[in-house]
């Protein structure tokens, strides 16, 4: 038997390289996870929001929330649903369900309430995006919107 001893050292810093990629090494590995936990099993749903959510208005005034939008987009979600929304983004391949393509007419008919329902949820693959600021989702779905007829 072998024993490892454990240093209490402090590990030196790292360049803003390092750091970087380790950001995106615990992206891939947070998806990868998702995947693990149960998106499968969801696969043939259909994902309603409830009625509720239907009738609730997006309190963002569209241009402050299409610039703000692009920006968390390009953050948070282009890693599965790709820069042009297609659901092809880096991630996109070893996830089942696939992501959906955000042009979709099936998306764009939902209403804004529904959107942002789905957005602070999650489901499955999709993440609950509840720790983002309300202002942040409703600008989400602003962003969202301007996929409409990019299929």
């Amino acid at each position: 038997m072998r024993i490892v001893e454990i240093s209490s050292a402090p590990m030196p810093p790292c360049s803003p390289a390092e750091r970087s990629k380790g950001n995106r090494m615990g992206k891939y590995f947070a998806m990868s996870l998702l995947i693990l936990i149960g998106g499968a099993a969801l696969a043939g749903e259909a994902w309603r929001a409830p009625d509720s959510a239907k009738s609730v208005k997006n309190p963002v005034a569209r241009e402050v929330g299409l610039r703000l939008g692009k920006a968390l987009y390009e953050e948070n979600c282009v890693i599965c649903h790709g820069a042009s929304g297609k659901g092809d983004g880096e991630a996109a391949a070893g996830l089942k369900p696939k992501p959906r393509n955000l042009g979709d007419r099936l998306v764009q008919a939902q209403t804004d309430g529904e959107l942002f329902w789905k957005l602070t949820e999650g489901r499955g693959n999709m993440p609950e995006w509840r720790n983002l600021p309300e202002k942040e989702r409703w600008s989400l779905v602003h962003y969202l919107r301007s996929f409409a007829g990019k299929r």
